[in-house]
């Protein structure tokens, strides 16, 4: 009797979260779970990170998988917190552009961007 009851639950929660997926995406949601339900405003404007010494490097990131400004604000606060980065992150390119005033290993740029859910097709060096 208990697993009976156990497998009704977890019917009626599988049942729940699809219909609520299909009716998001059916309104035209882009970010089903996106703490803005979706539609994220883009009339905030960030700031731009300020670097303490010259630029040295500049790096674009490929990312695929962001569908939303909330998911462009997480991985460019996310980018920004390393020390010698300053990160402009662009929804409709795909792509991360930093500058570094100092050596940053790509493993360290990778594990930022994927900490927000997001994957990193590839990163390539830029001649500045």
């Amino acid at each position: 009797m208990e697993n009976v009851i156990a497998v009704l639950i977890l019917v009626v929660v599988i049942g729940g979260a699809a219909t609520y997926l299909v009716n998001a995406k059916k309104n035209g949601v882009k970010c089903v779970g996106c703490p803005a339900g979706g539609s994220c405003s883009r009339k905030q404007k960030k700031r731009k990170k300020k670097l303490k010494g010259k630029i040295i490097a500049k790096k674009k990131i490929f990312i695929s998988g962001m569908h939303c400004q909330h998911c462009v604000d997480s991985v460019t606060d996310s980018l920004n917190q390393i020390d010698g980065v300053s990160a402009k992150v662009d929804l409709a390119k795909g792509w991360a552009e930093v500058s570094l005033d100092r050596e940053v290993q790509d493993d360290i740029l990778t594990a930022a961007v994927k900490k927000e859910g997001v994957s990193v097709d590839s990163i390539q060096n830029q001649i500045f």
